[in-house]
């Protein structure tokens, strides 16, 4: 799996953007990737080095559409530490 397909997006809450303080920076990541490839596509796309990798499994909400129901999809979140000698990731560009 080639690192541009481990990691689909970044996630930005309030949640995630205090943890940024502490070099942790949340992700939306293939529901396949382990924490393995999470560390190597992180460490290859962004030019970092990773001390810790956690994974979630986050399951999918049911919602209606009038009478009709379903589940939106499931996905995985990673939550990336990175060494204390390691530089940020610039998500948001000044």
């Amino acid at each position: 799996m080639d690192a541009r397909d481990v990691l689909k997006r970044p996630v930005i809450t309030e949640r995630s953007a205090q943890a940024m303080e502490d070099k942790k920076y949340t992700f939306d990541v293939d529901v396949r990737a382990n924490k393995t490839q999470v560390k190597q596509a992180v460490e290859e796309v962004f030019g970092v080095k990773v001390e810790k990798v956690n994974i979630m499994n986050v399951k999918g909400k049911f919602k209606r559409m009038g009478r009709f129901g379903g589940y939106t999809n499931k996905r995985r979140k990673a939550i990336v530490k990175l060494t204390a000698d390691s530089k940020d990731i610039e998500l948001f560009e000044a």
